[in-house]
């Protein structure tokens, strides 16, 4: 967690607080891995918190971190109580023990990709906990996000005679080292996640051994689009602080055409046009887009400040 500089001189002081979810396979460990020649990203807050015109705030890192790489913050019976671990014991937690402005205006989510798309659900979900959001590269239209990996889901899974849970224990054994399968692991994640069965396994919304969508199932995901999600939760919009949005335009996962319609969508829903930020980055991909947090960081706390 992130902590201003300027903190131990203002010892009655309460700050705002903007909690960073992690991406697929993300740790919260992963954010201090070294760049050469760069910045970490908790090392640019550190640089950040040290400015003199910087809003104070806290920053605290969380990761949905589980069998599958990721939660997707969503509570489930295959992959676990995410959701509710964020709003009820991090937020709690963090409020109990650190000098925290305890309020939805004072609060904000942000992430990347599958973090993104934490942010993003968690602030339709809990408006009473979260005031503000930014997603970079959320998921977002699943039609062109993840249709196209069920085709290479496929494939690998032939192999297996459509057995999902053989390929996943292969992968756990460290018998699958090629990259190409892991959209097997993404899809099985995302099951988990939106559909799972009454066993509370991850259904896929395909057939795994000759290919056609499962209706039923694939409605459950598109559910929680957060494209299609928007018009369900008019009453969040209105009174949002802030929502940025941003995507590379060379997304490898086309997350730029979803941030463009989630746009159009929250707009339409009654997010106001001077809350919102937005923007297609070109030359970035579904990687670098990730060294534009510090700029939404700063949004964010601009927006909830006291």
């Amino acid at each position: 967690m992130g902590l201003p500089a300027r903190a131990p001189r203002d010892r009655l002081r309460r700050y705002p607080v903007v909690y960073v979810l992690s991406g697929f396979a993300g740790t919260v460990p992963m954010w201090g891995n070294t760049v050469p020649f760069g910045l970490t990203f908790p090392e640019q807050i550190d640089r950040w918190m040290a400015g003199a015109q910087t809003p104070s705030c806290l920053v605290v890192f969380v990761d949905g971190w589980n069998r599958y790489g990721c939660s997707q913050y969503v509570d489930s019976p295959a992959s676990g109580r995410y959701h509710s671990f964020l709003c009820e014991d991090v937020v709690s937690h963090i409020d109990r023990n650190f000098r925290t402005l305890a309020a939805p205006e004072h609060r904000a989510v942000m992430g990347k990709s599958s973090g993104g798309f934490g942010a993003l659900v968690s602030v339709m979900l809990r408006p009473d906990l979260f005031g503000a959001a930014a997603s970079h590269a959320g998921d977002a239209l699943y039609e062109h996000a993840y249709l196209p990996e069920f085709r290479r889901v496929l494939r690998t899974l032939r192999r297996y005679g459509g057995q999902a849970e053989a390929w996943l224990k292969d992968f756990e054994s460290g018998l699958v080292t090629d990259p190409d399968e892991l959209p097997v692991l993404v899809s099985l994640g995302l099951a988990a996640a939106f559909s799972p069965d009454e066993t509370g396994a991850p259904t896929l919304p395909f057939d795994p051994v000759t290919g056609p969508l499962r209706p039923d199932v694939w409605e459950r995901w598109l559910a929680w689009d957060p494209v299609r999600m928007a018009p369900r939760y008019s009453h969040v919009w209105p009174d949002l602080l802030g929502l940025w949005i941003d995507a590379g335009a060379r997304d490898a996962y086309y997350l730029d055409i979803g941030a463009t319609a989630l746009r159009q969508a929250v707009l339409d829903a009654g997010l106001r046009p001077h809350a919102a930020a937005f923007e297609v980055v070109a030359d970035a991909d579904h990687d670098s887009i990730r060294g534009r947090m510090l700029g939404s960081l700063t949004w964010l706390a601009g927006r909830i400040a006291p």
